[in-house]
């Protein structure tokens, strides 16, 4: 249990260590954030795939084929209902709201929102991963998302800085959401603890939620701003390094 703990703090926390970066750093370059995003995108899909959707095959016994597919398709279904309720985060993160002093607050509000909104399914694929007993599959997809949270808590500052919300106000928000990630992360590993005949389909659910994020979210954010070819081998190589890491650890 203190190794979910541990773990949920830092996958909320890599959320703020993105703000503190995104105060130190306010003229980070687009190129920048998109390596870095798309290295989190090869780290998750691997994560997705290694630590979630074939281990769903595996415990799902005879009937895992038909799971882990179900599962993986409401995973991506449930974030789609989602995004027709709050706008995509790649639509909020455009010009409109970045260069303008007066931008509209209500807008940037429902941008963070949008943030905690996507977090909570994150959080919730860490703890599932811990509740499938497997640590080390667990860790990996907990560090792939804490990874991809680092420039997502960049991305925060910018927008609502310029829409003249304070410093302190714009750090708690960063907070919150790194918070929403953290009872995500403990909701997952309670529900499957409690409920191991779920397991197979919640590590489905899970790892369609996350396949969904990085094609409709991180993907298309990677490669808005002129830098396809980095962003791809980027995410090459995020996914490769996750891969060797999974064959060492066993």
């Amino acid at each position: 249990m203190e190794m979910v703990l541990l773990t949920a703090a830092g996958v909320g926390g890599a959320t703020v260590i993105g703000a503190l970066i995104g105060f130190i750093f306010k003229n980070v370059t687009h190129k920048f954030t998109d390596i870095v995003l798309s290295f989190a995108a090869g780290v998750m899909l691997a994560a997705a795939v290694l630590g979630l959707i074939l281990p769903s095959l595996e415990y799902g016994g005879k009937f895992g084929l038909l799971i882990t597919v179900v599962g993986i398709f409401a995973g991506a279904l449930c974030l789609n209902v989602v995004d027709k309720l709050v706008p995509h985060l790649h639509k909020l993160i455009g010009p409109d709201i970045e260069s303008h002093n007066n931008a509209n607050l209500s807008k940037v509000l429902l941008f963070v929102m949008a943030i905690a909104i996507h977090n909570l399914p994150e959080g919730i694929a860490a703890g599932v991963g811990f509740g499938s007993g497997d640590v080390s599959q667990a860790l990996i997809i907990a560090g792939g998302i804490a990874l991809q949270n680092v420039p997502e808590g960049m991305v925060i500052i910018g927008p609502m800085i310029a829409a003249g919300v304070t410093p302190k106000k714009t750090f708690i928000c960063a907070m919150i959401t790194g918070i929403v990630e953290v009872v995500g992360t403990l909701l997952g590993y309670f529900a499957v603890s409690i409920a191991s005949a779920i397991l197979p389909f919640a590590l489905a659910f899970a790892g369609g939620t996350m396949l969904y994020v990085i094609s409709d979210e991180m993907i298309p954010e990677t490669h808005a701003h002129g830098c396809e070819r980095g962003a791809t081998y980027s995410l090459l190589v995020g996914f490769c390094l996750m891969l060797v890491t999974d064959v060492l650890l066993g």
